[in-house]
């Protein structure tokens, strides 16, 4: 009987660990099945019944574990936030390099960007993956261009981070790629050129004018 117990005592954590890895499991499948359709369909027209059925559980399960639509947000912000850093990795100073990391992401998560942009005033929490979102590509840019940025004064190098971060948004892609109908080359020429214009400014605004 001792040695039963003590056996039984020795599996007890692999069979805990072996639940934890199958939980995750079933959270990575939920967060896939919605990430797929906030890439294709509008917040109000995704459906848990579909995402649940796609991910082999119950709509309770979901419910359960992310409290709904909006609770699965988060997870499948974070998702798409590792794919990005992980797309969009360049050598900093390599502006070229940098550049065409940059839109090889938005030619993939171009259209989901802008549907979430698009309805964000309508939900607190799509509200909160976009201002990640903003936040998460302000730190990737300044990261990429820290040595232009390096040894300026903080008015200027400010004012040059501004800039980089609008010459690299995704409204550029979306009016170069999407309304222009311009090939990816000719993009990743003006997103350069705009690069370019945003580190050469070399002049302060007027103390009065500077935000606080």
């Amino acid at each position: 009987m001792k040695i039963d117990a003590e056996l039984s005592d020795e599996r007890r954590p692999y069979r805990q660990t072996a639940r934890a890895a199958a939980a995750e499991a079933t959270a990575q499948r939920i967060v896939d099945a919605f990430r797929a359709r906030l890439e294709r369909l509008w917040f109000e027209d995704i459906r848990l019944e579909d995402v649940a059925q796609e991910a082999g559980v119950t709509v309770q399960t979901i419910i359960r574990r992310f409290g709904g639509k909006e609770g699965l947000l988060g997870p499948t912000s974070d998702a798409i936030e590792r794919d990005v850093l992980s797309t969009r990795e360049a050598p900093p100073g390599d502006a070229p390099a940098a550049v065409a990391a940059l839109v090889r992401d938005y030619e993939v998560n171009g259209e989901v960007y802008m549907r979430a942009l698009a309805q964000e005033d309508r939900y607190p929490a799509l509200r909160r993956m976009t201002d990640t979102g903003r936040a998460s590509h302000r730190g990737w840019v300044e990261r990429v261009f820290a040595p232009e940025l390096a040894g300026q004064p903080d008015d200027i190098a400010r004012r040059r981070l501004d800039g980089l971060v609008v010459a690299t948004d995704v409204y550029v892609w979306k009016l170069i790629r999407r309304d222009m109908g311009r090939s990816i080359s000719e993009l990743e020429d003006h997103m350069l050129r705009l690069i370019q214009a945003a580190l050469s400014i070399s002049n302060a605004l007027p103390t009065q004018d500077i935000p606080r």
